[in-house]
């Protein structure tokens, strides 16, 4: 069956870059895209006119939630609260049963990529929390988000994490790792058998990815565990690393390195390797050691940085910068990290960040964001059929709604669809062929009920901070309101 879209602007892709076609048409057969044009000679079976739209391909977000969103309890929590939202040592001591239950684990995957598609994202590499969890993902609960994510059409690459420590706080206050490295080991040997039984499953929709968590959590060993089985099966690794001043100076004061120099020394860095955030590095102007040239690290390795601009500029903090790392050679991705999962949010925050640390637009254009949300980021995966519309290429095509009022006029399509929109322009998502999404409604999903679901779920999430909190403080202290909440006034 091959089917037309249709729209005022197609950014299609010549060989080499994005380019734009002015009232174009996409055909596709099956999955995969067969003409980029303005007049296909042959008849169609379908014709999907989105009219005045952008014809894009769809975004790849490569630092996903995959659970509803515990970053709403910490960005506004103050430096005096950050430890109280951890696990508290005796926590540990007591035990820590999963908080929540097997149905609320299979539920949570539902929600979150059902909030990707809404928000134009086709290929997505989720990931979760563990603060709520007995130590990290389980084997079933990513099971289940291989289902959800199946019968929602979202393209993925999954892995259960795993970790050998967790910070936890002592009773004086003081943040410190407990570690468990049977668990880590465990962890490991199950995300190594889940990607040998799911990599490629689902029509090649679900593919295996290693996802250890952050680095400080980490054994020596253990790292050079997971890359030594990302190469055995041909997988990508993603590792949280160089995001923090407690991760950073934990790495620095073991191995006197910048936790990029640690990686590297291990030979952990690659091609295949993924680093959410890599912000802080030597010479951040947050960093209070570390000498040498972590870029020329990562530029050597062909490590990819996967950037989440909005979830940094939530907690104060940025990269410095974009256009620096990608004038040292670093293929850079993006990632949403937070809720929204909004690309365009990232695009505009990312690009007005870099701007301001570089006292420059050139390398900070919404055009170079928009590359490493769609080209940047097939290239960390290895796939030159994703991230562009073109011959050959997957059916994988968003069309973005230009009509709306707030859009204002238009000028350069891609300047105005970043300036003024939003993944709620989203009116068309395609995925490897299919549509799974048309004007904000997704086939055979109640959105009020998954909403519903999803608002229970996060109760219960936020109710187990008070049980991990160190100092066991009132609800209304540890989540403090916006507003004094009052029964009523005068």
């Amino acid at each position: 069956m091959k089917t037309k879209v249709k729209g005022k602007y197609v950014i299609g892709y010549d060989g080499c870059d994005h380019v734009m076609l002015e009232n174009a048409e996409v055909v596709y057969e099956g999955d995969t895209i067969l003409y980029v044009g303005k007049k296909y000679p042959q008849e169609v079976d379908e014709i999907l006119d989105a009219g005045n739209a952008i014809i894009s391909p769809g975004f790849i977000d490569l630092n996903a939630l995959g659970d509803i969103d515990h970053d709403l309890l910490h960005f506004e929590a103050g430096s005096d609260r950050q430890k109280n939202l951890l696990w508290s040592e005796d926590y540990i001591k007591n035990g820590h049963p999963e908080w929540m239950s097997k149905e609320d684990e299979a539920f949570k995957s539902l929600y979150a990529y059902s909030q990707l598609i809404l928000h134009g994202v086709t290929t997505a590499m989720p990931i979760t929390s563990v603060f709520y969890k007995n130590w990290a993902e389980t084997y079933a609960e990513l099971a289940a988000a291989a289902e959800h994510a199946t019968r929602l059409g979202l393209r993925v690459y999954l892995g259960p994490s795993f970790q050998s420590g967790i910070r936890v706080v002592e009773p004086n206050g003081k943040v410190k790792l407990h570690w468990n490295e049977k668990a880590g080991e465990a962890g490991l040997n199950r995300a190594v058998k889940f990607v040998e039984t799911f990599d490629g499953a689902y029509d090649g929709l679900v593919r295996g990815m290693l996802a250890p968590e952050r680095v400080e959590c980490q054994t020596a060993n253990g790292l050079k565990q997971t890359k030594y089985y990302g190469d055995k099966l041909g997988v990508p690794i993603k590792l949280h690393a160089a995001q923090g001043s407690f991760e950073f100076e934990t790495i620095w004061n073991a191995h006197h390195k910048t936790p990029i120099q640690y990686l590297y020394d291990l030979g952990f860095l690659g091609q295949r390797t993924g680093i959410p955030h890599a912000h802080y590095i030597a010479g951040y102007s947050r960093a209070k050691y570390g000498e040498g040239d972590d870029l020329a690290l990562l530029k050597e390795t062909k490590t990819t940085v996967i950037h989440c601009p909005l979830i940094l500029a939530r907690h104060g903090e940025a990269l410095e910068s974009f256009a620096e790392y990608k004038r040292a050679g670093i293929n850079i991705a993006l990632g949403t990290d937070t809720f929204p999962p909004d690309m365009f949010q990232n695009v505009r925050v990312g690009s007005l960040l870099s701007k301001m640390a570089e006292k420059e637009v050139e390398g900070s254009k919404y055009a170079d964001f928009f590359r490493s949300a769609t080209l940047d980021a097939a290239a960390f995966l290895g796939r030159d059929d994703l991230g562009r519309i073109a011959p050959g290429a997957k059916a994988d095509i968003i069309a973005v709604s230009l009509d709306s009022y707030h859009m204002g006029v238009i000028d350069d399509p891609i300047r105005s669809m970043f300036v003024s929109g939003s993944g709620k322009d989203v009116t068309l998502s395609i995925i490897n062929g299919k549509v799974v999404m048309k004007d904000q409604f997704l086939p055979n999903h109640d959105l009020e009920e998954i909403k519903y679901k999803a608002q229970k779920y996060f109760n219960r999430m936020r109710s187990g901070y008070l049980e991990r909190d160190y100092q066991r403080l009132p609800e209304q202290e540890l989540f403090k309101p916006s507003f004094k909440l009052v029964e009523s006034i005068g």
